[in-house]
């Protein structure tokens, strides 16, 4: 646990820093804007939906709010959560925000009434006696009926231990932007970003092996502590179903209607086009390594254009997250419920923020949630030790929301295409040729070779005297790693091989 807290800060940092200032370039065009606020809006909306979730079925127990009087403490004003957020959004000093975070403290003052003291209310006093067991004496006891001095709690400025995530995510993401917009006077600090991030990256791997022999240890402690681990148990699994239910809400509602609203297509059809690559993503747990497969049943089962893909599908297995986010909301919240910690409004703001940001920051790696799950915890002062707890369950719940990682960034691709369909138009731009004649041609007279683009004719290759065969050269687009069309309405290309020759 001490090694992942180490991690929080360079993750947040170069993890945001270099991500956004690489997609700069790409977020210039149309296509690219509309990827990413689509990509940001679902994010928020798994966010939204795991809160809703955790707060109806509640996981972690029936605790109920309390009041000022009932608890003995102070109910923090929503106001005042709100500004403590927005203020923790800009802080003061950046350095301080890496150990210290904004929060409005509440002390007690005691609103004692100005009275003469012949005036004041007499103490009202209620003795009653107690006689003992064996009925040798009888113990009087005195009560006092006085009423308690009124106490007022003033709103003071102050500061709480803890990393101010929040701060630190909106500097981040704002410097990285930047840096993008300063093309190649900001790539050395965007190169450096880099290389850090792929370090932190590989000491998180590391960290990662050492799981297996940590849990057994972390759990069992954490066993010894509880008063009933039956009951716990009995939290925890309706934890995994908040999870699981979550999931299903996002991934077979919300995600498909957004599909169908804005394409006006049937989304079973689509999703029945990459049940190979939800397999995968569920086998392997990783949405880096389904990549190719997504890649592969968009093009051949789904036929969405292949330039819209290879942008959409590497910056969704970047910053699309969305299980990662959501599990990341329910996880915090369940952890706050199960040590009866009231959740105030800008709280729960911040952790919708927050497990946004963490989200897109989470590397597309097996579990990669839990190490950004310590980010969310450290952002409203939960207690990180109790990660314990959800760490026997995340092996299968990381399986569930890599699935609808998967499911968001094919989906996405599938928006995309229909809505920049225009923009990538096939041959746009090109001169509009006449259409082909059908009636019989020579061979010599035939499109036969291509050379740099340019359709040539037989006698031209061959450097034959016959005559120009072809009136005009034809452009033909020809895309890197993919073989020419070989039968075109829009252009007079033939194969040779469908021609009809008698020798």
């Amino acid at each position: 646990m001490r090694m992942l807290k180490m991690l929080i800060l360079p993750l947040v940092v170069s993890s945001l820093m270099s991500g956004l200032a690489s997609l700069d370039a790409k977020t210039s065009s149309r296509l690219g804007i509309l990827t990413v606020a689509y990509y940001l809006w679902t994010t928020f909306l798994a966010v939204i939906v795991g809160i809703i979730m955790v707060s109806i079925i509640h996981p972690g127990g029936a605790a109920q709010k309390e009041t000022t009087e009932q608890s003995g403490k102070p109910v923090m004003s929503s106001a005042d959560a709100l500004l403590d957020l927005i203020r923790n959004m800009f802080p003061a000093n950046l350095v301080e925000a890496t150990f210290k975070q904004y929060r409005t403290k509440t002390t007690p003052v005691v609103k004692s009434p100005r009275v003469v003291p012949e005036e004041a209310p007499p103490r009202r006093i209620f003795v009653y006696g107690v006689q003992e067991e064996n009925g040798s004496r009888v113990q009087n006891f005195a009560l006092d009926l006085t009423p308690p001095p009124e106490v007022v709690y003033k709103s003071e400025p102050g500061t709480s231990d803890g990393m101010n995530v929040l701060g630190i995510v909106i500097f981040s993401a704002t410097m990285g932007i930047m840096l993008g917009r300063m093309g190649d006077n900001g790539a050395p600090l965007v190169s450096f970003c880099q290389c850090l991030n792929e370090s932190v990256m590989k000491i998180v791997a590391v960290a990662v092996w050492y799981f297996p022999f940590g849990i057994v240890f972390l759990i069992a402690g954490k066993i010894l502590e509880m008063d009933d681990p039956k009951a716990v148990g009995k939290k925890l699994g309706f934890y995994a179903i908040t999870v699981v239910c979550g999931l299903m809400v996002h991934g077979l509602f919300i995600l498909p209607l957004l599909y169908f609203f804005i394409t006006k297509k049937n989304p079973i059809v689509f999703i029945r086009g990459i049940l190979q690559a939800l397999l995968i993503a569920l086998a392997t747990s990783s949405s880096s390594a389904t990549l190719p497969i997504t890649f592969k049943c968009l093009l051949e089962n789904n036929h969405i254009d292949r330039r819209i893909a290879r942008f959409v599908l590497p910056v969704g297995a970047t910053i699309n997250m969305d299980g990662t986010a959501l599990y990341e909301a329910v996880a915090a919240i369940f952890i706050a419920q199960v040590n009866n910690y009231e959740l105030d409004f800008g709280q729960i703001i911040t952790i919708s923020i927050t497990a946004t940001a963490a989200s897109i920051g989470a590397a597309g790696i097996p579990q990669a949630g839990l190490v950004t799950m310590v980010i969310v915890l450290t952002s409203v002062g939960l207690p990180t030790d109790d990660i314990n707890l959800i760490i026997a369950v995340d092996w299968a719940l990381d399986r569930f929301r890599t699935m609808i990682n998967v499911l968001g960034d094919a989906l996405a691709a599938g928006i995309m295409a229909h809505i920049c369909r225009k923009d990538f138009a096939r041959d746009t731009g090109a001169e509009k040729l006449p259409p082909c004649e059908t009636k019989p041609v020579s061979l010599q007279e035939i499109v036969a070779t291509q050379q740099n683009g340019c359709v040539k004719s037989v006698a031209e290759a061959s450097e034959l005297t016959l005559g120009p065969a072809c009136p005009h050269h034809i452009p033909v687009q020809v895309e890197q790693d993919e073989e020419p069309a070989t039968a075109s309405l829009d252009h007079c290309t033939i194969e040779i091989s469908e021609l009809e020759t008698n020798v």
